[in-house]
């Protein structure tokens, strides 16, 4: 428990508020000037996710395309966070996701965010940037997000899972509400071109073929011993196990806690929902899912 003790005095928990509409924390907000002003470049790739789903996932699948090949002591030395800066992030043990962005020495350079849709830096659709979304099924996505609530002390603290669970229904998580943030991506796709929409679902059902498609809008294309090489490396168990993928490095997560990658199943959210919050979900989630063609499959 000292350990623990510790880590939460040098980090305390931060705590929530509105931000544009959106709640936040200071980790995200603090640089926020400077994440407004980035300059984009026409070659740049954004990870797009709300938090817990995929990101890191998808974000390895691309470096692994663009530069698995060129540079493999990359693969041994940089880790994932700052191979692919998280554009917002503000924390104080390591450098802002800004300046890791502004720094990478790669073409292109890929950045992931957490970012709704409308809170984006406007250089990336002024320089008309490729953008990969990745989305996840809401029941899975809670159940993530509170593990990660646990062992991340960036994030506020998570409580037990029931009031967890009635907060992410309410949208009082980082970010805001799940519904909104999947949503305003999908309709944001069908007017800006350089969209890819991703499901987790679709990418853990068969990670070949959403490569296949994923190489296709980014125009890349692999020989089939480079693709294998990818599917490889980007395996879960690959990636839980790979320093420089799973988050061991990064101070302000206690993996004793929790793994930064714990199960990445779909339908875990079985073991975690009683039959009565599975049905007051889906009750609320019928409210707040208002685009009818935006659907996810909670298994596989």
């Amino acid at each position: 428990m000292k350990n623990v003790t510790l880590l939460q005095m040098e980090h305390p928990r931060p705590k929530l508020f509105d931000f544009h509409g959106v709640s936040m924390t200071n980790h995200y907000t603090d640089n926020w000037d400077n994440v407004q002003n980035f300059k984009a470049r026409p070659d740049d790739i954004v990870i797009a996710t709300y938090p817990k789903a995929g990101t890191t996932w998808v974000s390895y699948i691309l470096d692994l395309l663009y530069f698995g090949q060129m540079s493999p002591e990359r693969q041994t030395s940089i880790p994932i966070h700052e191979r692919v800066p998280f554009l917002e992030i503000n924390n104080p043990s390591l450098s802002t996701g800004i300046d890791l962005a502004e720094k990478l020495p790669t073409s292109p350079r890929l950045i992931k965010t957490h970012l709704p849709v409308q809170l984006v830096p406007k250089s990336f659709w002024q320089q008309n940037c490729r953008i990969v979304y990745v989305a996840r099924n809401a029941k899975d996505n809670v159940v993530s997000y509170f593990h990660f609530g646990h062992m991340s002390m960036l994030q506020p603290e998570p409580g037990d899972w029931s009031s967890f669970l009635q907060r992410f229904m309410e949208g009082k998580m980082v970010f805001g509400p799940w519904y909104d943030h999947v949503t305003g991506w999908w309709e944001k796709k069908q007017t800006h071109s350089k969209i890819h929409y991703m499901f987790y679902e679709d990418l853990t059902e068969d990670t070949g073929r959403e490569i296949d498609r994923l190489c296709s809008f980014l125009g890349l294309s692999p020989s089939a011993e480079e693709k294998e090489t990818v599917i490889r490396g980007v395996q879960f168990d690959n990636m839980k196990k790979n320093k420089m993928t799973n988050y061991s490095t990064v101070p302000t997560m206690d993996l004793k806690v929790s793994p930064f990658m714990r199960k990445g199943k779909v339908g875990d959210w079985k073991n975690h929902f009683t039959v009565a919050q599975s049905e007051q979900f889906d009750e609320d989630y019928k409210k707040k899912m208002k685009n009818p063609t935006l659907y996810f499959r909670t298994e596989v």
